[in-house]
């Protein structure tokens, strides 16, 4: 095993190159760079292929393959380089290179015809990537959907078959819960005030920190900056960065965004110290990734004790909310509306938002849908399932940046998070005995280092599906998620 980590550290070290020029591309890289960094980064990435293919690398892992006496660590690092290996061994370097460049000028265009919201500026590169998306997964194959080699990408072992099962379940249920809370004239989906005002970006920069500071992340470890879209980079165990971003309205954005990248930057940080360098440091997989982040995000900072905690240092730095009490800024944090923008979304309608972006993949890749139909299929399921519908392109299928980095089947990782958050949450509250009073107070140790005994530790050492089963004695049950927004919403 010490051959086969020796070996990888050159692997693990142009992986951190790349990640920090992904970090610099996406905060302080000027424009102009575009072109060069594509060149740069598919240069990389080929040489990453080289030496993750080396006939000697392959030798080693191919030996420890067959070895009985291995630990469940050593046996993850086996897996995940296997894994990684079977992929990349199947696709051609002039494929990879091709990817990475298409990559680098589809993002820079889709900044733009956002900006513009303009579709047509953007198509051509979408098509080139998909195109290109469709190449790999001929050259990896797949057992029933084309799509299914995507969504194994970010989920191992997640198939259409399993959230065809989850959506057929959890969409009609959001559905009949928003309505409910139309229908009553809930307190949740009334307008509040505080939406439209503007805050001083400065301010609420301060105050984001000031969180940041109350949930105890160690900034000599940890950094955040600001993008057009926000994000988590981990260059290794000792080095995550996130970003976040300031509108000048609605301040909860704002934080919802950093607290989201925290809750990943988190599962990083509480790895075990001795998985840095090796394959299996990191989460385990998106979904699980996605389950702190939401964790953090909707059931921490959206309760009533964190509002309750966090309630003197919002008023202390946003000045137009210094009258506020605490129970209005809990219904600002939690108001239901269906709306346009996923990433603003409430925690009761979010999945819907996913919900379409999967329709849309999975018919892509199925050729039931073409790139140019893409748009007007968007707006008719926004429609459908939230009840508006889109005018502009931003509005619509420009708002995220995901198709434009080749990220197909990262969206359905999203409602796997908000599903295993729900589990982790019931789980929690059996397991820590204060758990909301712990919130209310400041003392987020017990919950951190719950997190870390059932999930943080291992990395990636163990499959998603068996860190499931072995950590929460469950899978990916919808039950609890509507059980919890039931509870909250509706008080059943």
């Amino acid at each position: 095993m010490n051959q086969i980590l020796d070996a990888y550290k050159p692997i693990w070290s142009l992986k951190h190159a790349i990640s920090l020029m992904g970090w610099d591309f996406e905060t302080y890289m000027p424009g102009g760079g575009t072109e060069e960094r594509g060149v740069a980064d598919s240069q990389l990435s080929m040489l990453h292929k080289d030496l993750l293919l080396n006939k000697d690398f392959i030798g080693l892992v191919e030996s420890a393959k067959k070895q009985g006496s291995l630990d469940d660590l050593e046996r993850g690092v086996v897996r995940v380089l296997d894994r990684e290996i079977t992929k990349q061994i199947k696709i051609p370097k002039e494929l990879t290179e091709a990817e990475s460049l298409v990559r680098i000028r589809g993002n820079m265009a889709w900044r733009e015809a956002r900006t513009k919201s303009d579709f047509k500026l953007y198509e051509p590169h979408l098509k080139e990537m998909i195109e290109i998306k469709k190449q790999i997964i001929a050259k990896r194959g797949y057992e029933k959907h084309p799509y299914d080699a995507l969504l194994d990408t970010f989920e191992e072992q997640l198939t259409v078959n399993d959230l065809d099962k989850i959506f057929g379940e959890l969409t009609p249920r959001i559905q009949k819960l928003v309505k409910k809370l139309v229908d009553s004239n809930s307190p949740f989906c009334k307008e509040n005030k505080l939406v439209k005002s503007k805050y001083d970006i400065t301010k609420v920069d301060e105050l984001n920190r000031d969180i940041l500071t109350l949930l105890q992340y160690d900034m000599k470890r940890f950094r955040m900056d600001v993008s057009t879209h926000p994000f988590t980079e981990t260059m290794g165990l000792n080095d995550i960065r996130i970003t976040t971003r300031y509108e000048g309205t609605d301040f909860k954005k704002s934080i919802f965004s950093t607290i989201h990248e925290a809750g990943h930057a988190l599962y990083n940080l509480q790895c075990d110290q001795s998985l840095s360098f090796t394959p299996i440091e990191g989460g385990s997989s998106l979904g699980l990734h996605e389950s702190q982040s939401r964790f953090w995000e909707n059931i921490v900072c959206r309760s009533l004790p964190f509002v309750q905690l966090i309630g003197p240092l919002i008023r202390k730095q946003v000045n137009f909310a210094n009258q506020t009490t605490n129970d209005e800024l809990y219904l600002y944090f939690n108001n239901v509306k269906a709306d346009f923008i996923r990433v603003d979304a409430d925690e009761v309608t979010y999945n819907l938002h996913i919900a379409i972006r999967y329709e849309i993949e999975k018919k892509i890749f199925g050729d039931e849908l073409g790139v140019s139909e893409i748009p007007e299929f968007w707006n008719d399921r926004m429609e459908q399932l939230l009840g508006v519908r889109p005018t502009t392109d931003s509005q619509g299928m420009l708002q995220d940046t995901h198709w434009s980095s080749g990220l197909f089947g990262y969206f359905p990782t999203y409602t796997l998070g908000n599903l295993v958050s729900a589990i982790i949450a019931s789980k929690m509250r059996k397991d820590v005995e204060n758990y909301e009073e712990d919130i209310k107070r400041g003392n987020f140790n017990p919950i951190r280092k719950w997190l870390k005994l059932k999930i943080h530790q291992y990395g990636s050492a163990y499959a998603p599906k068996v860190l499931l089963d072995r950590s929460l004695n469950e899978g990916y049950n919808p039950d609890y998620f509507v059980n919890y927004l039931e509870t909250k919403y509706l008080g059943s």
